[in-house]
């Protein structure tokens, strides 16, 4: 029998969402992916008390899972962390065939670090998490692809970037008028705050990925400043005046008040692996998601 291929997944979200997107596109089934993704968006919307069922947790776990046949989706119950720590049913595993080989996808609440401790060859998660936790930071920014793979000290850890897949939301700059009229240009880019001084309001678990995309030599005068807990990020940057934001469409920033400048990273779902456990055979999962040359670009958009 063909052993199977194990790859780490997020249990729930946006990045999970993207690679069965992905797996939808590559076979041509949507069904299963469709199945999964619409089961967890009921269950956050159960979570946070915006649906009601009459069955209980467990209840509703039995109803979904197909234990006894791995090529239906299989989930499990996690703690929220949301006030009172509710019950959370999240994405287990379920397996799929690519080219005659089986490819278990199993959930993990941290796929990254499922990779980088050699639990699993292959995985997938935000490409964020990469620049957070070992892209090295230098002086000049960080702007394509192939420079994640490039800072990462090999000493460090075995994990390379393979491919993205495309479902980009951006860190992007945005400041009020008035801070855009005070700097040496007439748009908010990465020239802007090489030259700017003052503060800049960002999420504190992006501070090591600001500094990563900008350059460490464009953050001299440059002091980090945060959201109080509750606080919508938007409202807090138009209090500071400048700061970097995750933004799909950018109503709400302008809605403060806040222009949109330079799109300085895409927040991306990305295949990853472990390069001393990867065999011949992970070429099957490349090609099933990730085929051909990178189609993330990190440079100016």
């Amino acid at each position: 029998m063909t052993e199977t291929i194990r790859v780490a997944v997020p249990r729930k979200g946006r990045p999970l969402e993207a690679v069965l997107d992905r797996l939808a596109d590559r076979t041509g089934d949507a069904d299963l992916a469709d199945d999964i993704v619409s089961t967890l968006r009921y269950e956050k919307a159960v979570t946070k008390g915006n649906q009601h069922d009459e069955r209980d947790a467990y209840e509703r776990l039995a109803a979904y899972s197909g234990v006894s046949d791995p090529s239906m989706p299989d989930y499990t119950l996690l703690r929220d962390d949301r006030a009172g720590m509710p019950r959370r049913i999240v994405f287990d595993s379920v397996t799929v065939e690519a080219d005659g080989v089986p490819v278990q996808l199993v959930g993990r609440e941290e796929p990254f670090r499922a990779v980088r401790t050699h639990e699993f060859a292959l995985g997938f998660d935000s490409a964020d998490l990469v620049l957070e936790e070992v892209v090295q930071l230098r002086e000049d920014p960080l702007e394509s692809i192939a420079d994640v793979n490039a800072r990462i000290d090999p000493r460090d850890t075995d994990v390379r970037v393979v491919n993205g897949l495309g479902d980009t939301v951006y860190h992007t700059l945005m400041g009020t008028p008035d801070v855009r009229r005070r700097g040496p240009g007439e748009k908010l880019t990465r020239e802007f705050i090489a030259d700017y001084e003052g503060p800049l309001c960002i999420s504190p678990r992006y501070e090591r990925l600001v500094r990563a995309v900008l350059g460490t030599e464009a953050m001299t005068g440059v002091d980090f400043c945060y959201p109080d807990e509750g606080d919508e990020e938007e409202a807090t940057i138009a209090d500071v005046g400048l700061g970097v934001y995750l933004t799909m469409t950018g109503s709400t920033a302008r809605s403060h008040g806040l222009e949109l400048g330079e799109q300085l990273f895409p927040s991306e779902t990305v295949l990853m692996e472990n390069a001393v456990e990867t065999t011949d055979r992970s070429g099957v999962v490349t090609d099933l998601f990730a085929p051909g040359e990178f189609e993330t670009a990190l440079a100016v958009q």
